[in-house]
Order: C-alpha cells, then sequence, then structure tokens
C-alpha cells in the first residue's frame, strides 16, 4: 500500500472532485468527473452500480483518481490502486461523500445498506498504492 504523505492528503482534503479513470473493454481509458472522500490510504466515491466506472472496476479491479487544486499554481496528482465496488457497510462512507459535496460541517444522518441499495448506490473504493504526476505541492 502506497503512503500519502501530509502535502498529498493536504491536496486530497481540500479538494473534493476530481476525475477517476477505468478501463473499457477494449483496454481504452474512461474518464468520469467524481465526488471523493479519503478515508486513511483509501479514496470513496460514491456512483450507482450501473454506471460504467463501476462495471469497469468490477471487471478490471483497478482504477485512479487524478485530483487538482483549483488555484494557481494549480497542484495536482494522480493516484493509482487497486478498486472495488463495495455494497455492504457504505452507509459512512456515502454520508461523508455527502457532507463534502454539500459543504455541511456534519454529515447528514447514515443511510442503510437497504436504503442505498434500493436507489443502485455502492461506493468505488480505490486503495491507493502508487501516487505519480504530483505537481506543484508546497
Amino acid at each position: 500500500m502506497g503512503e500519502l504523505t501530509r502535502e498529498l492528503r493536504e491536496l486530497l482534503d481540500s479538494n473534493k472532485v476530481g476525475v477517476v479513470a477505468t478501463t473499457t473493454k477494449t483496454g481504452r481509458p474512461r474518464q468520469s468527473l467524481v465526488y471523493y472522500a479519503r478515508d486513511g490510504e483509501q479514496l470513496l466515491i460514491s456512483t450507482l452500480a450501473e454506471r460504467y466506472k463501476a462495471r469497469d472496476v468490477e471487471r478490471t479491479g483497478w482504477a485512479s483518481l487524478c485530483v487538482m487544486g483549483h488555484e494557481s499554481p494549480y497542484p495536482a496528482a494522480t493516484f493509482y490502486g487497486p478498486a472495488e465496488i463495495v455494497r455492504a457497510g457504505i452507509g459512512p462512507p456515502t454520508a461523508a461523500i455527502v457532507q463534502r459535496i454539500a459543504d455541511l460541517p456534519e454529515p447528514p444522518p447514515v443511510q442503510t445498506d437497504e436504503a442505498l441499495a434500493a436507489i443502485g448506490r455502492v461506493v468505488l473504493r480505490i486503495t491507493v498504492d502508487r501516487v505519480s504526476a504530483v505537481n506543484y505541492l508546497t
């Protein structure tokens, strides 16, 4: 497992949007703008189970997330690693992601796995084992 430096954690924690990349069935890259939250060395993305990114991860077990700061000099890094689609115990990470999306001071009430499954929600979890394209971190 990769170790995130203080600077990399700050980049991840101070931004809430990134571009997730997965691999299509033909081996080509697929990218999607997503909201995310960090849990230690793992990056969590709430998505719908039917989305291509979820299906790609279930097929390949891999994803990356590129995160960029939005002020000059535009710090950025790309985080890679094994990925999986999680369906159990996703209430707390989903609440953490919603908190970041809505800029809430506290997470919203945690939903049950059953309630999230009823609306098709899953969590795409990337365990960071490599970081590259690190630019302009202080």
